[in-house]
């Protein structure tokens, strides 16, 4: 069990995206989070500002590392912080790809206190080679022209949106914030890569006839540093249907300068031609937009326009609306 509250941990984060595991947190587990806790971010959740004893005081149990950086590292301008919440009483939760009890401050001041470091990116030992045999069962897969534009966001809505038409659904996490949000699921890109299509198999089993699994996707297909782990995913879940995630306004891929982000056809044209490969019936549902950042005018024209452009269904699904239900139903035809 993961010690609940949390306390969010942004540590020096200046770049939004990387932070996606504290926001995660906050819009889809507002009320498992006491507030946040930082040694020079920019970036703020908009919780309540805390240091760790005063968390202790509001019922916080654990920390939580809401980062997600190139690389997953804990670097060395975070550990006194860290070291500061376990001294509070705090466990410490991570997903970051350098495990915590590899971290000789860390484990020491751990065992010396009596806290608990839980590293979430850590996969079973016993994944199996896929095998490629088609499952039973329904299985929606979210793909983006990017990282961290929204493709979790977008299956947990989907997720919400067919229960709430009675469709019988779970949704299945693969990377580190999922994962905390579910209580269980894959850490994809912690899987050797032989092993992804099998991981991604275990993860979404064989299932009744009329059941969906919304699986969250990770990475990109045009990513030039993470395309593995989307096309293990992509292969593994033998999607019967794909929904494309984007963010407009979005031109060059995080954290890899020079590589601009692929445009939503791409991503579907690629999805198609390699997802055909363990389910020849697989198709694309629509689009769903991260539009944050424009206005609600602003939005609904764009998504309107880019609807009718492409053919499909396009939707910001935290927005929601006729342009979700029309997405939904899309997805479920």
């Amino acid at each position: 069990m993961l010690p609940q509250p949390y306390l969010l941990f942004l540590g020096d984060t200046t770049e939004p995206g990387f932070a996606k595991t504290a926001f995660g947190l906050r819009d889809w587990a507002g009320d498992k989070c006491v507030g946040e806790f930082a040694c020079g971010a920019t970036v703020t959740t908009d919780l309540p500002h805390m240091t760790p004893a005063q968390a202790v005081v509001e019922g916080a149990k654990g920390l939580v590392i809401g980062v997600a950086n190139p690389g997953g590292v804990i670097p060395q301008s975070w550990r006194k912080s860290l070291v500061e919440a376990l001294e509070a009483g705090l466990d410490i939760v991570s997903g970051m790809h350098v495990r915590l009890t590899d971290i000789p401050e860390l484990a020491e001041a751990a065992a010396l206190l009596g806290r608990r470091l839980i590293d979430i990116r850590v996969p079973p030992a016993d994944i199996p080679v896929a095998t490629g045999r088609k499952r039973s069962g329904k299985r929606l897969l979210t793909v983006g022209t990017d990282c961290a534009l929204g493709k979790k966001y977008t299956a947990l809505a989907l997720a919400r949106a067919f229960r709430e038409r009675g469709v019988d659904s779970d949704f299945r996490a693969t990377g580190q914030t999922g994962i905390m949000i579910a209580g269980g699921g894959m850490p994809m890109d912690a899987v050797v890569s032989d092993f992804e299509a099998g991981a991604a198999e275990m993860l979404s089993p064989d299932a009744a006839p009329d059941h969906w699994d919304l699986i969250e996707g990770q990475g990109s297909l045009a990513h030039p540093a993470y395309a593995a782990v989307s096309l293990g995913l992509l292969h593994g879940s033998q999607p019967d249907v794909f929904v494309v995630c984007h963010e407009p306004g979005r031109s060059d891929m995080l954290g890899t300068a020079g590589y601009k982000v692929a445009t939503i056809e791409e991503i579907i044209d690629l999805t198609l031609a390699l997802g055909r490969r363990t389910n020849p019936a697989i198709r694309c549902g629509g689009v769903s937009f991260n539009t944050s950042a424009l206005d609600e005018a602003e939005a609904s024209a764009l998504m309107e326009r880019e609807s009718e452009r492409l053919g499909l269904p396009v939707a910001d699904p935290i927005r929601g609306g006729p342009a979700l239900e029309a997405l939904v139903s899309s997805c479920l035809a």
